[in-house]
């Protein structure tokens, strides 16, 4: 008999109260870089690519390493994972607040996101674990679930408060602080639980799956600068056919590719990706709108993005009966047209236009959007398939979802960038001070560098140019996946 079968009430309530805290944790880093980009840009200088790879480098971990972490707690126990996760989390909290160059604070967040894997995958499962009846599992799943959305929300007002009092280097070392706490509460709180039986880690298809990932991000992001996009891109093509050949032969699959030839769970995984990538994108434009371009205070950026997680929690309680009354293919379309609209909107925003009442609406569409794209995701990948798949689709649907805010910052970030370039390097012709910045960091470092008035001008006019482009392309990426979801998701009776 397991430790959770025999486990009473006091060991569920705090198994479900560590369980919350540890995916609290795990999602305050995906919200924070919305915050310290423009500070963290003003303090190292970075370029438009560096700031796409600080956020990229905590995000790329969860959606790569997420169902290794499942099978290690199933082998060896899942409550090992979630501390090891929270270790994992606070030691590179604790290396970027000491990192003095961009590097640095990169592999800070690489090794912070890959303890978040493992928070996000262990909390769910210890809670799963621990709650066999099933009213039980439902309330500490909706538990699970808002648990991220108070993450989400946190997040923002931690790193603006702290940023404006001393430096983003503290919201981090808050972080790892918070952290520690949560690998404390687990260690002594959590009931562990394993389930060897059959489970077994792929890492050949693991390998291939990370190097099919980081090629074509680095074709996206450092390609363009450095003239090796098609390289990566081969390397990419070819470790993802390698990728889909080890699944097909594992005994014990990463991911089951056969779930793929499910009609209804392809369109889903597909609106997936497009769907999270146009949401993280938009997010990633906000937040360089208000700190890289407007130089918005800490607590200027911060706001905008409290807002926004705020609407997910009020529109919580009826998302059950939306789910019951209209389906998932409805809310999907819904969902995503509210994110093209929101994109669009703030598009069309002059940049001159600064402070919280002009974007109101926007952060109403947007997080009406996010909502309803999550919820309708889930469910539909999860009703496409047999019961007895249920947790892989699961799973599996966390992955495509991870994959699509992954590509967000990096795609949107390089059209963003090239579209604002020309418009920059026409500005300051004749300007060699302007012009060594602008070769050493592109438009995104002339705009930090604060160049004078005129030179200052330009930036703002070239970056406001870029950056409302990429919300076109988020917003025609939306309309898109509307459209697939709407004529090509079927849904079971």
């Amino acid at each position: 008999m397991t430790a959770t079968a025999v486990a009473g009430p006091s060991l569920r309530a705090g198994t479900l109260w560590a369980g919350c805290v540890a995916v609290g944790v795990a999602q305050v880093g995906v919200v924070l870089p919305a915050v310290v980009n423009g500070p963290i840009q003003a303090a190292l200088h970075t370029s438009g690519a560096e700031i796409s790879w600080i956020g990229d480098a905590y995000l790329l971990p969860i959606a790569l390493l997420g169902l290794t972490f499942g099978v290690l707690g199933d082998l060896y126990g899942r409550k090992k994972v979630l501390v090891g996760g929270a270790l994992a989390t606070a030691f590179g909290y604790l290396l970027t607040p000491l990192a003095s160059t961009v590097p640095l604070l990169i592999a800070g967040q690489a090794v912070a996101g890959i303890g978040a894997a493992a928070l996000f995958q262990s909390s769910l499962a210890v809670i799963a674990a621990a709650t066999p009846d099933p009213r039980q599992r439902a309330r500490g799943l909706a538990a699970w679930a808002v648990a991220i959305s108070v993450g989400a929300l946190l997040a923002p007002l931690l790193a603006g408060v702290l940023t404006e009092i001393r430096s983003y280097q503290w919201v981090f070392a808050a972080c790892a602080v918070i952290a520690l706490c949560s690998a404390a509460l687990s260690a002594s709180l959590v009931t562990d639980s394993s389930a060897p039986e059959g489970r077994a880690p792929d890492w050949p298809g693991q390998a291939a799956l990370a190097l099919t990932v980081l090629a074509f991000l680095y074709a996206v992001i450092q390609g363009p600068i450095d003239g090796r996009s098609a390289v990566a891109l081969v390397v990419g093509v070819i470790a993802l056919i390698a990728f889909v050949r080890i699944e097909t032969r594992a005994k014990s699959p990463l991911l089951r590719l056969d779930l793929f030839r499910v009609p209804a769970f392809s369109t889903a995984a597909i609106v997936a990706v497009l769907g999270m990538f146009a949401f993280i994108g938009g997010g990633y434009v906000l937040s360089i709108r208000l700190g890289v371009i407007q130089h918005e205070t800490p607590m200027g950026i911060a706001w905008p993005f409290v807002l926004l997680q705020t609407v997910p929690l009020l529109l919580g309680p009826v998302l059950a009966r939306l789910l019951r009354g209209i389906g998932p293919r409805l809310l999907l379309v819904a969902g995503l047209l509210a994110l093209a609209a929101g994109q669009l909107w703030l598009a069309a925003i002059p940049v001159s236009a600064t402070g919280l009442a002009p974007i109101l609406g926007v952060l109403a569409l947007n997080g009406i959007g996010f909502v309803l794209l999550v919820s309708g995701l889930t469910a539909a990948m999860v009703n496409a398939v047999p019961v007895a798949l249920a947790g892989m689709a699961s799973g599996t649907a966390s992955v495509v979802r991870d994959l699509g805010q992954t590509l967000g910052p990096a795609v949107i970030g390089t059209v963003a960038l090239s579209q604002a370039a020309p418009v920059l390097a026409q500005g300051i012709a004749g300007q060699p001070a302007a012009q060594a910045v602008f070769a050493a960091g592109g438009p995104i470092a002339v705009a930090g560098a604060r160049l004078g008035p005129r030179v200052d001008e330009i930036a703002t006019r070239a970056l406001a140019h870029g950056y409302s482009v990429g919300l076109v392309v988020t917003a025609v990426t939306a309309v898109v996946a509307a459209l697939v979801a709407a004529l090509f998701l079927r849904e079971r009776p």
